[in-house]
């Protein structure tokens, strides 16, 4: 074992190397007064400021869950290091040797694991970067011109290559030192049949690197086609490589972060490469895995989560690219900042983007656009027939329970709103009642809200599916079904009575599908005009089943509702039907011109203008003529 490391050493490091230095590599601090400063604590959630650190002192301490201590305590808590580890480590930086009490210096053998890991990557690294100036490296070379990558980029970056061969690391790291152990643990090497081979080769290799800015893993992405691994291979979870928990290119964008309060999430090593040369040192990448909740973590220290915080997704345009967004917008209510979403209206990423229109390009797509929430919801609203009561429905069933989701009550509200006019849906206050309804839901310890069964009855514009008519059972509290159901009794009992103006209706004019089945009936028995002795029957046989005949047979022999059976009473029936047609079918032209907006394409804007224009004028003449209008 390697002997205590020498007490005056210890202090040596600890003066040598400030406090607020080091914090601030990890999270954005602020004056807090008095000589203090002031961040997100990095050891627990919160969403506003206790973690305090007073350089005068070289003390930190957080006043929401008590960590506190010096500078050796604050990189030991937060790399999950050993005491001899963080000051070998701090040491290093601050370019003092150590000595130990029992056993001299500490040979490179004894220190600790992280330590030993950490220096391998970075030799590894420079090892890599010498590579990618070789005769064979020539095609990795191609690849990054090709892409707008000069050798002075590959250099900002630390790109390098791997050779082809099976062990050219490996033994190269062996002679430097480190245990076959080692470099299997490190993820550099892996087991082959007669020893350890390395794991990258023939590849280009990017370092990556942890807030801190140690390198901890590669990304290597395949440069030939017999090649038969993935497109792009990653270290394997390791002590100190966990991939939920990394960002490419953090190490460089931090300052700036913290420093406009933005940052970037881009797809890949190449885009942030190409965001960084065109000016947008913001930018990070995830690597190999989706942008999740430690990431998150990640990026609120740096931007602590100010009001005018911004982080912008670029994704691909493709289904992938969608799926990501979606993905994203699931944890996005773990940020205090507004999330936006940049997609290039062709598609391309922002490497794509540089190379084919340059560096403006590239700053102008990830300019704040779209906000992630609208993005996602009219993702998810697309897949339906808005034009349709049914596939409002529809759409507000899958998009309330996430608009739901949203903590602030105020946002909650507005995004609700905003939802309604996605759909078309005039009543923004049902759908601000059904987003909280399904929050109180999902506090309850439900997820996706309430099912069907429990779901509040809907309103005009979302009636059940057509499907399976429910027969008798219908509740007929409704005035509207209940006029519907005098209609249609008196088109089965004295059809002369509404005859002819009945069959020019639709099906679609009886709001529940029972009756509308009835009405199809009638229609495919021959209409309702000069109505045959055998006119029952036929309708009878029209019905498509047994619940439907069953249903004919009940409306043509109950009692009509009125104590003078004539002409003004069916005409009553048959304007009133009529009329919530036409209402019906002006909420929703109303609804399209909403979806249109001001920026829709001027020939249908137009002509859905000139429809309500159409139906009202046909709507009034109802209301004031009664029957004659029909």
């Amino acid at each position: 074992m390697a002997g205590r490391i020498n007490d005056d050493d210890v202090k040596a490091v600890r003066d040598a190397v400030p406090i607020d230095a080091v914090v601030s590599e990890y999270l954005q601090l602020r004056n807090a007064g008095g000589g203090n400063l002031k961040g997100l604590c990095p050891f627990h959630d919160e969403k506003s400021p206790s973690f305090q650190v007073s350089p005068s002192k070289g003390l930190f301490h957080c006043f929401g869950c008590q960590e506190g201590g010096d500078t050796i305590a604050f990189v030991m808590k937060i790399d999950h290091l050993s005491f001899s580890e963080t000051v070998e480590r701090l040491a290093a930086k601050a370019g003092i040797t150590l000595r130990y009490e029992e056993g001299g210096y500490n040979p490179g053998h004894q220190r600790g694991e992280r330590i030993r890991l950490i220096e391998a990557h970075k030799i590894a690294a420079e090892y890599y970067a010498g590579q990618l100036g070789s005769a064979e490296a020539e095609i990795g070379r191609k690849f990054l011109a090709e892409r707008g990558f000069d050798q002075a980029a590959a250099a900002h970056f630390g790109v390098g290559y791997s050779p082809a061969g099976w062990d050219h690391l490996t033994r190269f790291l062996r002679g430097k030192g480190f245990s076959d152990k080692e470099l299997i643990l490190s993820g550099l090497s892996q087991d082959g049949r007669r020893g350890p081979i390395d794991r990258f080769r023939g590849r280009l290799m990017w370092p990556i690197k942890d807030v801190g800015g140690e390198i901890v893993g590669f990304g290597a992405r395949k440069l030939r086609d017999d090649d038969n691994g993935p497109k792009y291979l990653n270290t394997p979870e390791t002590p100190v490589y966990k991939k939920s928990q990394v960002l490419y290119g953090v190490d460089l964008a931090k300052k700036d972060i913290a420093k406009v309060s933005r940052a970037v999430v881009v797809e890949g090593y190449t885009d942030v490469m190409a965001c960084h040369l065109a000016g947008v040192t913001t930018a990070i990448a995830t690597c190999g895995t989706a942008f999740g909740g430690d990431h998150i973590k990640i990026l609120r220290r740096l931007l602590m989560d100010n009001g005018s915080a911004r982080v912008i997704f670029t994704f691909d345009g493709d289904a992938a690219g969608q799926k990501a967004a979606l993905r994203a917008f699931e944890d996005d209510q773990k940020f205090a900042a507004e999330t936006y979403i940049a997609i290039a209206p062709d598609g391309m990423d922002p490497c794509e983007l540089r190379l084919a229109k340059g560096d403006e390009a590239v700053v102008e797509l990830v300019q704040p656009r779209t906000p992630l929430f609208e993005f996602a919801l009219r993702q998810i609203v697309r897949r339906y027939d808005l034009e349709t009561p049914a596939g409002r429905a529809a759409a507000l069933d899958e998009a309330a329970p996430i608009v739901a989701k949203i903590k602030n009550v105020a946002s909650q509200h507005e995004v609700a709103v905003q939802l309604a006019g996605m759909l078309g849906i005039l009543d923004t206050q049902f759908v601000v009642r059904r987003v909280a309804q399904i929050a109180r839901w999902q506090r309850q310890g439900g997820e996706r809200g309430p099912g069907r069964q429990q779901q509040p009855q809907r309103t005009y514009d979302t009636p059940a599916p057509a499907a399976a008519p429910s027969g008798p059972a219908l509740n007929l509290r409704s005035p509207a079904h209940r006029t519907e159901r005098e209609l249609l009794k008196l088109a089965l009992q004295r059809p002369e009575l509404v005859s002819p103006a009945f069959d020019a209706y639709g099906a679609d004019e009886f709001t529940a599908p029972p009756y509308a089945a009835v009405r199809q009936c009638v229609q495919d028995a021959g209409g309702a005009t000069g109505a045959p002795s055998d006119y029952l029957d036929t309708v009878r046989e029209a019905a498509p089943n047994d619940s439907v005949r069953a249903l004919v047979t009940e409306l043509a022999v109950e009692t009509i509702f009125a104590k003078t059976v004539d002409e003004a009473y069916a005409g009553d029936q048959l304007v009133t039907v009529r009329l919530r047609a036409v209402d019906r079918r002006i909420r929703d032209v109303q609804g399209t011109l909403a979806r249109l907006g001001a920026h829709g394409d001027p020939e249908q804007l137009a002509a859905v203008q000139n429809e309500l224009w159409v139906l009202t004028q046909y709507g009034q003449s109802l209301r004031n003529n009664g029957a004659a209008a029909l």
